[in-house]
């Protein structure tokens, strides 16, 4: 087992690419840390780690709020004694958020909160805990439109995942020497329900397809086996990447339709 005594907390894990690591984190050996604002996914996503005999907590955390950050650390080292691999996944895509001229302050604002402060919170609060332990791994979800911009606007989200990926290649080069290693994962478009509920309509599916190499979105199960890539052994002399898992769709050139 790849993970074998680790403990894994995993922010946005009552559903989607979080729900998914934690499965397959637990089937891998870790301790999970499940952590979330949705209360009844949560503690289901425990349940469902549990089923498999395998070990989790639930923690109600707002990563937006330095306290909840603070506190759900504390959770993982008072339950399991430690913590070794941070997945700062949690974020949001507003159905407002749109271009410049149109997303309004508060969108942006929340978006910012959510999907950038909640990930420099974790690493505030949770590299001190990887360093406790001798070191450890973190894995913040980023995105494809870090690297290329959004065929359908949404310039909060854009912005947000850009500023994740800078801040982890920055942490990476500051923590490179103190065996805590940090990756950007950075999904293409995926069959989740944050997504689909943004692109509410087949015609905002068809435009996001369409540049899409592989002619499909991707499934959370895939990101879940990139982020045990990254934070296993397998992947011990990476640090600093942008991860791109997006069925190619970064490394086509497509004319805007």
């Amino acid at each position: 087992m790849r993970l074998k005594d680790k403990v894994a907390l995993i922010t946005g894990a009552s559903s989607g690419i979080g729900r998914e690591t934690a499965l397959l984190f637990s089937k891998e050996g870790a301790r999970i840390v499940v952590v979330d604002v949705n209360d009844s996914g949560g503690r289901e996503t425990v349940a469902m780690v549990e089923a498999q005999k395998g070990q989790a907590v639930y923690t109600h955390a707002d990563v937006s709020r330095a306290a909840d950050a603070r506190s759900m650390v504390e959770v993982a080292e008072r339950s399991f004694g430690r913590l070794d691999v941070l997945f700062n996944n949690a974020g949001i895509m507003h159905a407002s958020d749109d271009d410049a001229i149109t997303t309004t302050e508060e969108v942006w604002d929340l978006t910012m909160a959510i999907n950038l402060k909640g990930v420099f919170l974790g690493c505030k609060y949770g590299i001190p805990a990887l360093r406790r332990a001798g070191g450890g791994v973190v894995i913040n979800t980023s995105s494809f439109v870090a690297v290329l911009g959004a065929a359908t606007p949404q310039i909060a989200y854009t912005a947000s995942k850009g500023g994740v990926l800078a801040m982890s290649r920055e942490l990476a080069v500051i923590h490179a020497q103190e065996n805590i290693r940090v990756n950007a994962l950075c999904p293409g478009p995926l069959k989740t329900e944050l997504l689909m509920s943004f692109l509410n309509t087949d015609a905002k599916k068809q435009r996001r397809l369409v540049h899409i190499p592989m002619g499909r979105f991707g499934e959370a199960k895939e990101m879940a086996k990139a982020a045990l890539f990254l934070a296993s052994d397998d992947s011990s002399f990476l640090t600093g990447s942008t991860f791109l898992m997006d069925g190619g769709i970064t490394a086509a050139y497509v004319t805007p339709e």
